[in-house]
């Protein structure tokens, strides 16, 4: 496991979210701290809350924006790699993991009513933002 990988397990399973642990494993990386990545990807775990987009996923597209992302007005260049990339690791992620949905990834839908064994998403959950980690790594971040 790299150092990377490490430090976003270590951190999922100290209670932060799945994008939280993504994004404050590579911040500092690109001039974000980490005081402020926990808040920007504080509302992205569980799928948004909704079970929708993996949040190791998020975490990593916001990687990726940090990295690439416009941020003058009509740059379109940056705009259009910046969208590329993230299509690259979408694509990584589900040849990794098959799914991109988080309910999809954990057989059921963790918005949802039901009562669930949370333990068995919390050791997915760790794998998968490990996962995130290793493929943001093997694209070079």
């Amino acid at each position: 496991m790299s150092e990377k990988q490490e430090a976003a397990y270590d951190l999922y399973n100290s209670g932060f979210n799945c994008a939280q642990s993504v994004l404050s494993a590579f911040c500092e990386d690109y001039g974000l701290d980490a005081e402020s990545a926990m808040k920007i990807a504080g509302g992205m775990g569980g799928g948004f809350r909704s079970g929708e987009i993996c949040g190791a996923a998020s975490g990593a597209a916001l990687v990726i924006g940090l990295k690439y992302g416009q941020n003058i007005p009509g740059d379109a260049v940056s705009k259009s790699v910046c969208s590329a990339k993230t299509r690259e690791f979408i694509e990584a992620f589900k040849d990794a993991n098959k799914h991109l949905t988080c309910r999809d990834l954990l057989g059921y839908d963790i918005s949802g009513p039901e009562v669930h064994d949370h333990s068995l998403s919390k050791a997915a959950c760790s794998q998968l933002v490990k996962s995130a980690v290793a493929i943001l790594e093997q694209l070079g971040y």
